[in-house]
């Protein structure tokens, strides 16, 4: 059986202002949202906004770096979903799961489940969160070492981006810049990209999520030690100063 409760306006309405929440970093008001939730969709017999709910908590989790607790939780909300027989309710469980094994460094762990992950959002005819998963994937590439590999992707990350008119995906592409460049020792172009990214997500008023903001991290303390900290702060103020279509020589399609 499946869910009617996945599209109630309750539900949309939920998903929407913790997600939002989440993104915000704003950690205490995910958590009161979320055990609430999972209070009243338990009592409900709910289980899109069980999965929703426990799903926020394994991002919180993922967050303050307890990838343990973040797998745990997003195999719990999993196997609501499970239970549930609403295929749609397993997409973001599997997410998680599949951003704790790349965070961990299990990354032909990871590979699989972005793989799974992208052939059931195509099955459900989400192309933005198809979209989201090719980014990911292309993390476990460049972690794996196989560049070319990861440079394509990334590179059709981009194309999807400008052509469908994702500009809340725009951060996410000065992640996957940042990260690229620096796996490649280009640190001048990695602290640009980081300047880029940081001002992105600060115009939409947003942090990275757990996975990309390790990326990030990772780049940024690579680079002040190869430029040095005045270096970096003018490639950084630099960065901040372009807007999307400039940083990547692309267009808006959409």
């Amino acid at each position: 059986m499946s869910s009617p409760s996945r599209f109630t306006a309750h539900g949309i309405r939920f998903a929407e202002e913790i997600r939002g929440a989440f993104r915000s970093g704003d950690g205490d008001a995910v958590l009161r949202m979320a055990e609430a939730e999972v209070a009243r969709a338990r009592a409900a017999g709910d289980p899109a906004g069980e999965v929703e709910a426990i799903y926020a908590m394994s991002r919180l989790a993922l967050r303050a770096g307890d990838l343990s607790r973040g797998g745990e939780l997003a195999a719990a909300a999993l196997e609501v979903a499970l239970r549930s027989g609403d295929r749609r309710l397993e997409d973001r469980p599997r997410h998680v799961l599949a951003a704790v094994a790349r965070m961990s460094g299990e990354y032909l762990m990871a590979r699989e489940l972005y793989l799974a992950s992208i052939a059931l959002n195509e099955e459900l005819g989400k192309p933005e969160t198809v979209n989201s998963e090719y980014h990911n994937l292309a993390f476990t590439e460049l972690h794996l070492g196989n560049l070319d590999r990861a440079r394509e992707l990334f590179a059709e990350g981009r194309v999807r981006v400008f052509r469908e008119g994702y500009r809340s995906f725009v951060p996410y592409l000065g992640v996957a810049a940042t990260a690229l460049a620096a796996a490649e020792g280009d640190h001048a172009r990695a602290a640009t990209m980081i300047g880029f990214t940081d001002a992105a997500f600060a115009a939409l008023h947003q942090v990275p999520d757990p996975d990309d903001a390790e990326e990030l991290a990772t780049a940024r303390t690579a680079a002040i030690s190869a430029l040095g900290p005045d270096t970096f702060d003018a490639a950084h103020a630099a960065g901040a100063a372009l807007d999307a279509t400039t940083a990547f020589g692309r267009t808006w399609r959409n």
